[in-house]
């Protein structure tokens, strides 16, 4: 099957800039709720961005800041309740509409839902700021145009590792090579090769410096591309490959 079936989105970074101006703040707002005196400015989120997933982020902080803290019998409840939280004030945000769609994410997702391809999600971030974030850019019912969402602990390793990859193509039924990942870091990037997937990179405000080695296509963001452009780049993909040739088309991210 060499044709484009289906785009398989990631969402913070991608769909989104949801990681200074989204996540940052809310995690800073449930440390403050719950009487940590811990703050994450932007450099040192960036620097955390490399644990993907809240909880797990909270755990490897914790590891530098509070060691004591992880040997504690209630330390798991306490990242569930913190994360909790955290998931509470970042829902706010979005619902007060604080977190716009990058350039070309709207109509990459109209032109293929009108050209009949299917759809799905795959992500870190929990099932709750997926569907929260949709509704409030997209519509109440924008959730129901994805036909899977892989996403938060439906897998128990996170990217890189390639499994909500997998768990998703599962899902569709669909080999890897019928569909295209689009995502915006590194390990985004490192998941969904592993999995098989071509992949588009669209560089985020945290990923400028990342290796994007191995991408089908890196741009600025998704108003450089066109579903024409994505469908015969994956053709060429295909025919390249079946050929023993391995080269990508990739631009500059300025």
């Amino acid at each position: 099957m060499n044709s484009l079936h289906a785009l398989i989105f990631d969402v913070d970074g991608t769909l989104a800039e949801t990681e200074r101006d989204g996540h940052r703040p809310a995690f800073n707002a449930a440390f403050a709720e719950c009487g940590l005196a811990w703050t994450w400015d932007e450099a040192a989120y960036g620097e955390l961005l490399r644990i993907t997933g809240g909880k797990e982020r909270i755990r490897h902080y914790a590891a530098q800041v509070a060691p004591a803290r992880m040997q504690e019998a209630d330390f798991a409840e306490f990242v569930q309740s913190l994360h909790h939280t955290k998931t509470r004030h970042y829902l706010q945000r979005v619902a007060h509409g604080q977190l716009p769609l990058r350039p070309g994410v709207v109509q990459l997702i109209h032109d293929a839902r009108q050209a009949g391809l299917r759809l799905a999600i795959a992500t870190t971030t929990s099932p709750d700021n997926v569907d929260a974030l949709l509704r409030a850019t997209l519509g109440n019912n924008a959730s129901s145009w994805f036909e899977v969402i892989g996403a938060g602990d439906i897998v128990a390793a996170k990217k890189p590792a390639p499994d909500i990859y997998q768990w998703v193509l599962d899902r569709l039924a669909l080999p890897a090579s019928a569909c295209l990942a689009i995502e915006d870091s590194e390990m985004g990037l490192k998941a969904a090769l592993t999995a098989g997937l071509r992949c588009l990179v669209t560089v985020s405000e945290y990923t400028q410096s990342h290796d994007f080695s191995g991408a089908l296509r890196v741009v600025d963001d998704l108003s450089q591309v066109t579903l024409a452009d994505l469908a015969a780049a994956t053709i060429s993909t295909t025919a390249n490959t079946a050929t023993g040739s391995t080269s990508t088309a990739t631009d500059t991210a300025k």
